[in-house]
């Protein structure tokens, strides 16, 4: 199992890829920075501005980028037919899936903390004394969320992993995961109450809140999971998406 996963990392960083996935997904520290110093201007101008923090603000670019990077690790096997040799390398299809899933997993969780604590720094530095909303909590107070948002960007990765194995289509699995993060939670919102309140709590997107225990109220009301339920359906997202890629990758040919 080391030689696979050794195998799988070698893959992973072996292709450019992989540098354009995780530098987009660095971009919410550039434009966190941005933000800041535009909101900071505002500040000096009115007294104070209620401003979304960056790190919440550009975290979808951070989750689509990095499941975009969970995608192109298999189905860029499947676009150039080295899935063949890595099988033949690999039979035990089982063992090469959790390979993947584990080197993914990894370079995913390491590089969204790593991105959001800095971008969460880097803006707290700018905004200094300035009343933009945002800055007003304590580093202890927002480190739940921060936690809970790297962590949905590894569920995302891990998802983008899954669906490439079930679909074996880079567009395919992209747009399943864009439709997961942006168009769901837009439909469910025109659900007929109380389906709007219950099926938006359980999408993906709004687990993050929960798991900090940040009240949704604008776009939930009073739904609410614990935050212990909201990370079990969190980290139930990747393993049953896992799962059916496995099936799919057991079940058919290369």
């Amino acid at each position: 199992m080391k030689a696979v996963v050794s195998s799988e990392w070698l893959k992973l960083r072996s292709v450019t890829s992989t540098y354009h996935a995780l530098a987009t997904a660095a971009l919410p520290i550039v434009l966190g920075i941005v933000w800041t110093v535009y909101v900071t201007g505002l500040a000096d101008e009115r007294g104070s501005v209620r401003a979304a923090a960056p790190e919440q603000g550009f975290l979808p670019l951070l989750q689509t980028s990095l499941a975009v990077l969970g995608v192109l690790a298999i189905t860029s096997e499947y676009a150039t037919g080295t899935i063949r040799t890595s099988l033949v390398a690999v039979p035990k299809r089982g063992a090469l899936l959790l390979a993947k899933s584990g080197v993914v997993g990894l370079t995913t969780f390491l590089a969204a903390h790593v991105i959001l604590f800095v971008t969460y720094a880097t803006s707290r530095l700018i905004a200094g004394d300035h009343h933009l909303g945002f800055n007003e909590a304590s580093f202890a107070d927002e480190v739940p969320m921060l936690l809970a948002s790297g962590l949905s960007a590894t569920a995302l990765a891990l998802v983008g992993l899954g669906l490439g194995a079930l679909i074996r289509s880079t567009a395919g699995a992209i747009v399943s995961v864009v439709a997961l993060l942006f168009v769901l939670p837009g439909i469910a919102i025109y659900l007929p109450p109380p389906w709007n309140t219950r099926v938006a709590t359980l999408l993906l997107p709004n687990l993050v809140p929960q798991i900090a225990e940040e009240r949704l109220s604008s776009r939930l009301g009073d739904g609410f999971l614990p935050p212990w339920a909201a990370l079990t359906l969190l980290l139930a997202y990747p393993l049953v998406t896992l799962a059916i890629g496995y099936y799919a990758l057991k079940r058919r040919d290369a």
